[in-house]
Formats: structure tokens, C-alpha cells, sequence
């Protein structure tokens, strides 16, 4: 595996530190795979969230998290899955380097069977995908292609337990609150037209 890319030398550097290079390849030889199983689909469609990491031109990191409802992410294919961008700070960080450098990195917790999965791939940001008006709520639509998927060892995932999704996820039929930092005096004027009547 020595031409492998999924590990870099400063993987291995740590890795022949701590005697970890065999378990790393092995875990690589059983667990990661380009293409998404059937088991991946079903985390992903029960997924309420998702932790996204990107960087800029320049390698800065960016770490964002993105909720919804359960089925908010779907897998298109057995490369392909799509985000909706909701409304937010407008600060766009996370997809704003998508533009600059398209490479990204999800995490995928379930806290209450403590398991996750990881899918790293490229991105791309659309306000004319063709599935955007299938996503109620969504601003634009970002699709990610996958590169590499594995699940992540669960070990020190906390136990926890959903006790109810956020009032402010799009769905079907449903206007969400505005939140209120959008009424403070110290925002209210920098807010674009459509947001200052307070409504979204």
C-alpha cells in the first residue's frame, strides 16, 4: 500500500511512531470503498446533521455544522450526494471555499448508536441544481462527490439522546421562525431586503 494515497507521510510518521502502520492498512484494505453500500444510504437518510470540514485557497481550515430533518442529505447514486444549503449568518465560509477549493470532508455522527461515517470527495455549489425546488427551504444545492468513505472507530462518541429537531428545519408546507438575531438593532440594517420585513 505504499503508493496508496489515502495515507500521506506525515500519517505515516505518526503511524511508525506509534506501531500503527499494519492496523492502519488494514483498516483501509476492509473498511474504505469509493462507492456508497446500502448501509451507507440508510446512515445518511437517518442523518439529522453533519459536520462539514473545508479549507481555502491558501489551506485554511473551516469547520461547519449543517442540521435538518432526517433525510435532509440524500445519496443520488454510488458516488453522488446532495446538501441543501439553508438559510444562515450569510457569512457562507464553508460553502465560499467550496468555490476556491472544492475539497471537503464530512462527518456523519448518530450519537444515540454511537456510530459515524466519513466521506471525503470534491463539491460543487449550484442555485440552479435541478433538485433545489425538491428541497424545501434550500438556497442553493451542494452536490459531493465521494472519493473516500469509511466508518469511523466509535470508541469516544458520547452516548446521547435526541430530545426534539430544531424548530427552524425546512420541510414540506411549513414557514420556520425567523431567528432572532435578525431583529437586533446592531444587524437589522446590514440584513439584504428580504429579511429586514421579518420574514425569510
Amino acid at each position: 500500500m505504499a503508493d496508496d494515497p489515502i495515507y500521506h507521510d506525515g500519517m505515516r510518521q505518526l503511524q511508525d511512531a506509534r506501531d500503527t502502520r499494519r492496523i492502519a492498512d488494514r483498516l483501509a484494505q476492509m473498511t474504505w470503498h469509493s462507492t456508497f453500500s446500502d448501509n451507507d444510504r440508510a446512515f445518511i437518510a437517518g442523518s439529522a446533521m453533519v459536520f462539514v470540514a473545508t479549507a481555502d485557497e491558501r489551506g485554511q481550515p473551516e469547520c461547519s455544522y449543517k442540521g435538518g430533518l432526517p433525510g435532509f442529505i440524500r445519496v443520488l447514486d454510488e458516488r453522488t450526494l446532495v446538501i441543501p444549503d439553508y438559510d444562515g449568518n450569510g457569512m457562507y465560509r464553508s460553502w465560499g471555499n467550496v468555490l476556491v477549493n472544492p475539497h471537503v470532508g464530512l462527518l456523519f455522527p448518530d450519537f444515540e448508536r454511537q456510530q459515524r461515517l466519513r466521506v471525503n470527495g470534491t463539491a460543487s455549489v449550484s442555485a440552479s441544481d435541478p433538485l433545489r425546488d425538491s428541497f424545501p427551504g434550500a438556497v442553493f444545492i451542494v452536490r459531493v462527490v465521494a472519493g473516500q468513505i469509511f466508518p469511523n472507530c466509535p470508541r469516544y462518541l458520547h452516548k446521547m439522546q435526541l430530545i426534539e429537531h430544531s424548530t427552524y428545519a425546512p420541510r414540506p408546507d411549513y414557514a420556520p421562525p425567523v431567528p432572532a438575531w435578525k431583529s437586533f438593532a446592531e444587524f437589522r440594517d446590514a440584513l439584504p431586503p428580504r429579511d429586514r420585513d421579518g420574514k425569510d
